[in-house]
């Protein structure tokens, strides 16, 4: 129905100033089925545990209906908290249940942290590059962005400091702290224990998103920035690449007190999260279903990282970089600098293959992000062929 009021003279500054997601309307290209796309951060569709989350929605289901359908808590169901603060503990936090907010996804997480620290104009300090849903969301709030390179083991660090010490003060920096979206890189437990010194120095509280921690592909991941921090880190973990991304449960984790205003926030943003979702999720992790999956998980992951990988070594041409992730679902690609990847994609697409250009993370022109967790084995072979191709056609 065409409205005949201009809605948009009544739209508010920050409505003014959103924007479409540049992943979500370019992966509109990629809809038709002989595309194969790398483009997606979706967990394989074989990650998924079915039979045993429809054993624990039956349960919940015969045993806690009227409870799993009605309005729950604000803060979360109280069980779950409870699962979560022992399961902080195990990652080195000694977290209560009142240091726990339950959220609908990580996603709300970062509105609400949005919501309640920026304010226009504020500077928020990120990776670059840096998860594009964490920089949607500061800049829904109308901050301004100020991107620290990343290296081999995480963010740059002396250029933080260096950062911190000559210019307007930021209002938090935004880390994505193991196995990085999109680049997949690590930063080490050395640089962890620095950053939070150098929090502390300058006054400027760490956000420490943490979807990818529980893929690593062998050993134990390190420990979270959380673990070292002494009142300074505010916590985001997410069941979303562990248990379902459509279940919607994700939690922050932090100082209480910051928890309680951000509870305060969500109250008037959904009233309280899914509480059949929570229950759920409860059950599943309770029965000890989720570690059982993850080992599942762990090994499908590395698999296809490693096709991937040797794939890129057999068919890229020389002056083409990647990283080589240890977890996650990501590799970030670096083409020679006079390769501009958003002006690739159509040729890309005529291919038939699909990816995400660098600048949507605040990446270089010449980059990319490459997912391996959706794609079938066959298609990552076959998809890198096709990339290779096109990279070739560009190569000077």
């Amino acid at each position: 129905m065409v409205s005949s009021m201009e809605w948009k003279r009544y739209y508010s500054e920050r409505a003014k100033a959103l924007k479409a997601s540049e992943i979500r309307e370019l992966l509109k290209m990629t809809q038709k089925p002989e595309i194969i796309s790398f483009g997606g951060g979706l967990p394989s569709p074989d990650s998924y545990a079915v039979d045993q989350v429809k054993e624990c929605i039956d349960y919940v289901m015969e045993t806690k209906a009227k409870k799993a359908l009605q309005y729950g808590t604000t803060e979360g169901y109280s069980r779950l908290r409870e699962f979560l603060a022992d399961y902080m503990k195990k990652k080195g936090y000694n977290a209560k249940p009142d240091d726990i907010l339950v959220t609908a996804g990580s996603q709300q997480g970062l509105d609400l942290v949005s919501k309640v620290f920026i304010d226009k104009d504020d500077t928020v300090i990120t990776e670059s590059p840096s998860y594009l849903g964490g920089l949607s969301a500061f800049r829904a709030y109308l901050a301004k962005i100020e991107t620290i390179p990343l290296q081999d083991d995480g963010m740059n660090l002396d250029i933080l400091e260096e950062r911190l010490k000559t210019g307007k003060k930021p209002k938090f920096i935004y880390v994505v702290s193991t196995f990085q979206n999109p680049a997949g890189i690590c930063m080490s437990t050395e640089k962890r224990k620095k950053i939070v010194e150098i929090s502390l120095d300058y006054d400027v509280p760490i956000i420490e998103d943490n979807p990818y921690s529980e893929l690593a592909f062998s050993g134990e991941p390190p420990k979270p920035i959380l673990a070292y921090s002494k009142g300074n880190v505010l916590y985001l973990g997410t069941f979303s690449k562990t248990f379902s991304p459509g279940i919607r449960v994700a939690w922050v984790c932090g100082p209480t007190e910051i928890v309680r205003k951000l509870t305060i926030a969500k109250q008037s943003t959904d009233l309280c999260s899914n509480v059949l979702s929570q229950r759920t999720v409860y059950e599943y992790c309770h029965r000890g279903y989720l570690e059982e999956n993850l080992k599942k998980l762990r090994k499908m992951y590395k698999r296809k990282r490693d096709i991937m990988l040797k794939a890129m070594e057999d068919y890229f041409p020389e002056g083409v970089k990647w990283t080589k992730p240890e977890g996650g679902l990501f590799l970030w690609v670096t083409l020679p600098e006079y390769i501009d990847t958003k002006e690739m994609f159509e040729d890309a697409i005529k291919n038939n293959v699909a990816y995400v250009v660098g600048t949507a993370f605040a990446g270089g022109k010449n980059t990319m992000r490459l997912n391996f967790s959706y794609p079938s084995d066959e298609d990552i072979v076959e998809g890198i062929k096709r990339l290779a191709e096109v990279i070739k056609s560009r190569i000077k």
